[in-house]
């Protein structure tokens, strides 16, 4: 057994109940004193309560799903203007993604307080989109100080986009069993992610007010976060970037609707994962227990559905060849990019 394996330098405190409090240590421990607050105005309320005896100079909600370049530099703006030295970010990974990208300029310190099972609150990967291309990229400088996870503020996150958040974690774990830089360590945080995604989101479904599942759905999407923080963007990552970036599809979703067609692509190609996804999902084999677990949640099917025009898929598959790792468990040819890609246009079962 040879591997190298880089753990990030990251507090993370989780506990329900008690963000206010492990925000307001986070910002004293970073000696903040001008703290600017990014939140979409859904998640205004808790930004609010959870900030309330902080030293805010600038709340700030001008959030956008995938990051587009202007509004990244309208906030670093803000953030300059008021003379911040620390960011606290409360939503989804939208909100996140802004944060990253005003610390990847300015060096400042980020707490985040995820709503959602996003995870990009737990990785240094930041995104940019300009035009119809979403740029990727990873710096330390991009990943938050410290996380505060507390499952009582997903409960404001209605099941449907419960179960596509959730299954964006889940990617995270299938993706991080045969990313390029994956190592065991990532690929037993990848195994133990996906078991109590598998646990907690039917949980969520049949009781969306239950802790429980909640709790379990969080500390699964932690896991994934960090095991894809450190093996790296696999095929699915590609494909999603690609399809969000070019056709402004929601995030959570695209990543739910590829991802049984990547692993029934990857999968015969990477029998020991396969092996222990399906031990993870307690099936005779990994695609049936996706797929079982799909149907309890009655999870997204198709790219149609999401608004992906047809005609794009040529153009589509076309970036994903370019950005796809050369050394994915199977060979990445055109055909095979076309077939993946028309399956979950259609919303057919993986091919």
């Amino acid at each position: 057994m040879h591997f190298v394996h880089e753990t990030l330098p990251q507090t993370v405190r989780f506990a329900p109940g008690a963000a206010a409090e492990h925000v307001g240590a986070a910002v004293d421990r970073l000696g903040g004193a001008r703290v600017m607050v990014i939140a979409s105005p859904s998640a205004k309320e808790p930004a609010e309560r959870l900030t309330a005896g902080l030293p805010v100079v600038v709340r700030h909600d001008d959030v956008t799903m995938h990051v587009p370049v202007e509004t990244a530099r309208r906030a670093r703006a803000v953030a300059a203007e008021h003379d911040v030295d620390v960011l606290v970010c409360v939503g989804g990974g939208s909100a996140t993604g802004l944060a990253k990208a005003v610390a990847l300029t300015s060096g400042l310190p980020v707490v985040a307080v995820p709503t959602t099972y996003a995870g990009s609150e737990a990785t240094p990967v930041w995104g940019l989109t300009e035009g119809s291309v979403k740029t990727t990229g990873t710096d330390p400088k991009a990943l938050p100080h410290t996380v505060v996870y507390d499952a009582t503020l997903t409960l404001g996150l209605p099941v449907d986009l419960s179960v596509a958040s959730g299954l964006n974690a889940l990617a995270h774990c299938v993706d991080s069993l045969w990313a390029p830089r994956t190592d065991p360590v990532d690929q037993a945080l990848a195994v133990e992610g996906a078991r109590a995604l598998c646990a907690g989101l039917p949980r969520v479904v049949a009781q969306p007010d239950g802790i429980e599942g909640r709790e379990q759905t969080l500390y699964g999407a932690y896991l994934s976060a960090v095991a894809f923080a450190s093996a790296g963007s696999g095929l699915h990552h590609k494909i999603c970037h690609v399809l969000g970036g070019r056709f402004d599809l929601p995030h959570a979703q695209t990543h739910a609707v590829v991802l049984p067609h990547v692993l029934a692509f990857n999968g015969p190609a990477a029998p020991d994962a396969e092996r222990r996804l399906a031990t993870a999902f307690d099936a005779p084999t990994a695609n049936e227990g996706l797929a079982r677990l799909r149907a309890r949640l009655d999870a997204p099917r198709s790219l149609r559905d999401l608004g992906m025009p047809h005609e794009g898929i040529p153009d589509a598959v076309e970036a994903v060849l370019a950005a796809a790792p050369p050394d994915n468990p199977r060979p990445v040819t055109p055909d095979g990019i076309t077939a993946l890609i028309e399956a979950a246009w259609e919303g057919a079962d993986p091919r």
